[in-house]
């Protein structure tokens, strides 16, 4: 006789947070209320650690795609997951901000809000990343800026 496995939303919720749980707060720092994880761990790895970090972190946006959860909340999760990796990029200072930005325990946040309110994180996340899209434009409008700026000050003193 064939036994099935019924994998259910809140088996997969389970999931989830017991793998945001173990890369991002798994081990206290004695004596401070300090926690970080493996993904703070891996990130230690030169060269390939982060992007270990990122394929692990993955797993929670592919989980709240599976269950449904609107476009612009894994938008948001995916920048969450990005600005991790980019932090982690910088050698020990990025791995010491990374205690700090915990992508998974973010992603799993958002995850079970659009589960519970579907419009309202939708809406939530739609205005996030307008606000990090002018952002975005801002700070290339402001380097191009200065760029030309420089360009300008040195041509005319040539």
């Amino acid at each position: 006789m064939a036994t099935t496995l019924v994998i259910t939303e809140e088996n997969k919720l389970a999931a989830v947070r017991a793998v945001a749980k173990l890369m991002d707060a798994a081990i206290e720092i004695p004596g401070t209320k300090i926690k970080f994880g493996l993904d703070t761990l891996i990130g230690l790895i030169p060269g390939v650690g982060d992007a270990i970090g990122s394929a692990i972190g993955g797993y929670i946006i592919m989980v709240a795609s599976n269950l449904g959860v609107p476009r612009p909340v894994l938008w948001r999760m995916t920048w969450n997951l990005a600005v991790d990796a980019a932090i982690g990029v910088v050698p020990l200072v990025g791995d010491a901000l990374d205690v700090a930005w915990k992508a998974n325990l973010k992603n799993v946040r958002l995850l079970e809000d659009a589960l519970a309110d579907p419009q309202a994180a939708r809406r939530g996340s739609r205005w996030m990343l307008v606000g990090i899209a002018a952002a975005v434009l801002l700070i290339g409008a402001a380097g191009a800026g200065v760029t030309w700026l420089v360009i300008w000050l040195i041509a005319g003193r040539i």
